[in-house]
């Protein structure tokens, strides 16, 4: 069942801005892409084939995670596409955080839990050292 009502992205310009270039469906450029691996490495040239693969993979993530952010919206009854639908999905999903958006409340600090394995290897690992 489609919705026939469009989904609204905050803080995003609606309309067909930036579609009158052959880029312009594409969010990331060859231009933008090659600026990049130049901040890595000034002498890294890529590819014509991996340019057009990484751009493919580039925009086939930014697809994927707007799709499952419009349904986290959906979820929450809402028509409009909010930073933290798009949080919370990177954040299960991918295990991505984006600072410096939505909330500016602290995150709390994960502590990755230690299994039984590693706690006997560092007790064994104190007791020799404190011979």
């Amino acid at each position: 069942m489609a919705n026939s009502n469009p989904t609204i992205i905050k803080g995003l310009p609606s309309g067909p801005a930036g579609r009158s270039s052959p880029e312009g469906s594409q969010v990331l450029s060859k231009k933008k892409l090659q600026d990049l691996v130049r901040e890595i490495d000034p002498n890294e040239q890529l590819d014509e084939d991996v340019e057009e693969m990484l751009l493919q993979i580039a925009d086939d993530f930014i697809e994927s995670v707007v799709t499952a952010a419009c349904q986290l919206a959906r979820h929450r009854k809402s028509n409009t596409l909010e930073v933290k639908d798009v949080q919370l999905h990177l954040e299960r999903q991918w295990n991505m955080w984006i600072p410096g958006y939505g909330s500016d409340e602290i995150r709390p600090f994960k502590k990755a839990c230690t299994t039984e394995a590693h706690k006997q290897r560092m007790a064994l690992i104190r007791k020799t050292t404190k011979k």
